[in-house]
């Protein structure tokens, strides 16, 4: 092989070949593996990189266009002891490749070690000689680069989050080619962008999207990964999702379509861990590059694993950083999405604080990336750190989710705590948490695709997880969710009736809270998974297995009932109130001082009887009801009346300073299609259903 430029890494295609380049600092030799068809039969030529410039191993080869299959052979000590896990038996995935072809074999061959099954089981400390070639994926040399972007950039106070699975999404959408749906094409259909932007949303939010494959232990019960947290390739788009044999082309259509209707595109990437699992876990790629340097290890080689997944990615080494600000520039520049959500955040960094993290460095100094969304999954097995991260990132508020929960869903039986104090505090935008960022620090969610769905909630009181074969032992025992009273659906019209009052109350909270909102997929049209709050896997042949067990949970619904279309249009209306009276209004953390020309605050709380609450009021930890006001413009403002106490409850609207007219626009106990707005007066009596909210908008001459 020629030399060639070592400043860039992975496979770059030039007018006459390409360069290949690899980082490993503690490889004895490299050699470039490319296969082609010959005779029907797929034969391998090895290269050896015999330039090396410090860690970097690289060579050019004259003739090599996109498309040509390849991987790598490393070669150097096998010492387990230290943590050295050198295996040239095992070909190797390039870290930067952008396509992989081929499946995963769930065979003893993918191990470095000896293994006497497709689990791993076998001697750790024995080195395996077998190839792996044919059994593991290839890398792909391809050549899609940067390109013009037309982006909707929406300002994070107007942003509406939609979190979903590429598959789920669409994959039973009747308005799309059966070929094209769970796939990016169907991403970018009118139906979908349609269905994303009558509930108001600015940006999709997709689950993994990065190349991942199903963990050993998982497919030996036969089950696969759905969800996508189990990264193969950080930079390379899950070819699964592709209707056509261009995964990249087709995710790029996919994201203008998308850009062209007005909403961004967020990625969940996960770059805390990788496919290549614990010590046990198969050699991929990172394991038999320079294990030692890409895994974080204890002084005994062991893997340090805070991820739960059995590795944790050492991101915070110079060499991963950069290996990740090149994978999130390559989103962002040549497919074109606008910010990224990681998963296990704290899991990225040593350090004791966000704040002195090298990657969140790199990427406040990058000046391409520090433009984008960045938001925070501010947690790991071993760390919890909400509210850590630095401006301008945004995290994912689980005390939010649980506040919101607890006043509507909790109970004194269960023993979950009470009272008004802390739904107060979320509604305004978590200030206790996020006091120096702003209220668009926080990410407010009641479901997301880990967890209950919305609709199971309010259906079930414990998980039921028994479908990933896991005993039920998996997902978390802490849900705060009720059943109305009976364990699963029911017939019963007096719980269905509450369960569908309370799914359109927590909406509406979640709606009209200051803070940036993000809805689950499916959220909007019921969708349930039987009780499953651990959806993450599937059966590897959905269609040989019961059907009912899963009951398709894993994806949206198209076609409606009564009950889903009243939750759909109630979300539509919610979506409405807030871009038109919330948006602007809640940008900023509400001061709760008076006005000395209005003569009122911008934020204000009330009792049952129309008075501004008292300190009584906040300490009463049987207190289940709220008003709270917020000033939208000189002109209007909203009232929010919120009842999570088991009977209907008569609140007192506030007095002529607040407004001089009143009209309820929405109701969490009526029908959407059908409610006619009610006209009230300052200081009159109000009736609010049990368990349910309404939504009035206040207006004023003066």
């Amino acid at each position: 092989m020629q030399p060639a430029d070592p400043r860039t890494l992975g496979a770059t295609v030039t007018d006459g070949g390409t360069n290949f380049a690899i980082w490993s600092n503690a490889a004895d030799a490299v050699e470039l593996c490319l296969f082609n068809e010959v005779n029907g039969k797929l034969v391998e030529t090895r290269f050896a990189m015999s330039h090396r410039n410090g860690p970097i191993w690289h060579g050019y080869l004259a003739g090599v266009r996109p498309g040509q299959r390849y991987g790598y052979r490393v070669y150097g000590p096998w010492q387990p002891e230290n943590g050295v896990r050198f295996n040239a038996a095992k070909l190797l995935i390039d870290p930067y490749t952008h396509q992989l072809d081929g499946q995963l074999s769930y065979v003893p061959e993918i191990f470095g070690h000896v293994a006497l099954d497709g689990v791993g089981t076998g001697d750790l400390n024995v080195r395996d000689n077998r190839d792996s070639a044919g059994k593991v994926p290839y890398s792909v040399v391809t050549d899609h680069r940067i390109r013009e972007i037309h982006r909707p950039l929406v300002p994070w106070a107007k942003t509406i989050i939609y979190e979903a699975h590429v598959k789920g999404l669409t994959s039973k959408n009747p308005n799309i080619p059966v070929e094209e749906r769970g796939t990016y094409k169907g991403l970018g259909h009118p139906s979908t962008i349609a269905h994303l932007k009558s509930l108001g949303v600015t940006a999709l939010e997709l689950l993994p999207i990065a190349t991942f494959v199903t963990e050993p232990a998982i497919y030996n019960r036969g089950r696969q990964n759905h969800w996508g947290y189990n990264s193969l390739a950080f930079s390379a788009p899950h070819s699964d999702y592709a209707a056509t044999n261009d995964p990249i082309s087709e995710l790029q259509w996919a994201v203008d379509q998308l850009h062209n209707a007005g909403i961004e595109v967020i990625l969940d990437v996960v770059y805390n861990h990788t496919a290549e699992g614990g010590v046990g876990g198969p050699t991929l790629s990172y394991k038999g590059i320079d294990n030692k340097a890409y895994y974080r290890q204890d002084a005994s080689g062991n893997y340090v694993d805070v991820t739960g997944c059995g590795n944790t990615f050492a991101a915070s080494n110079p060499h991963s950083v950069r290996q990740i600000i090149d994978s999130l520039r390559w989103w962002n520049e040549v497919i074109g999405v606008d910010g990224f959500r990681f998963d296990l955040a704290t899991a990225l960094y040593t350090s004791k604080s966000a704040f002195n993290s090298s990657l969140m460095s790199a990427i406040e100094s990058d000046s391409v990336l520090r433009n984008f969304k960045m938001i925070a999954e501010p947690w790991d097995i071993s760390r919890y750190s909400l509210g850590d991260f630095p401006h301008p990132w945004r995290e994912w508020n689980d005390a939010y989710r649980d506040s919101v929960r607890q006043f509507w869903l909790g109970d004194l039986a269960r023993g979950y705590g009470e009272g008004v104090s802390d739904i107060a505090n979320s509604i305004s935008g978590s200030s206790s948490i996020f006091y120096y960022r702003g209220p668009t620090s926080s990410i407010n969610f009641i479901s997301a695709h880990d967890g209950f769905t919305l609709h199971d909630m309010v259906t079930y009181n414990s998980k039921h997880n028994e479908v990933n074969l896991e005993n039920n032992a998996d997902g978390s025992d802490t849900n705060r969710s009720w059943n109305v009273g009976s364990e699963g659906e029911t017939n019963d019209l007096g719980i269905a009736t509450i369960r569908h009052w309370l799914k359109k109350s927590m909406l509406a909270t979640l709606m009209l809270s200051s803070g940036v909102p993000m809805l689950n997929m499916g959220d909007e049209v019921n969708r349930s998974q039987n009780g499953s709050n651990n959806g993450y896997s599937l059966p590897l042949d959905l269609a040989a297995e019961n059907a009912s067990s899963f009951n398709g949970g894993w994806a949206l619904p198209w076609e409606l009932d009564s009950n889903a279309q009243d939750i759909l249009n109630a979300l539509q209306e919610l979506a409405k109130i807030r871009e038109t009276y919330l948006a602007d209004a809640a940008s900023e953390f509400f001061t709760g001082i008076v006005d000395q020309g209005t003569k009122r605050k911008d934020i204000a709380w009330f009792s049952l009887g129309g008075r501004e609450m008292s300190d009584d009021h906040w300490k009463d930890e049987e207190k289940r009801s709220i008003t709270v006001f917020v000033e939208a413009d000189p002109s209007r403002g909203l009232l929010f009346l919120m009842n999570s106490s088991t009977a209907e409850t008569i609140f007192t609207l506030p007095d002529n300073t607040w407004g001089e007219a009143y009209r309820c626009i929405f109701d969490a106990s009526k029908e959407v299609a059908s409610y006619e707005p009610v006209i009230a007066s300052p200081q009159a009596k109000i009736p609010v259903a049990q368990h349910s909210a309404q939504v009035w908008l206040v207006t004023r001459t003066r």
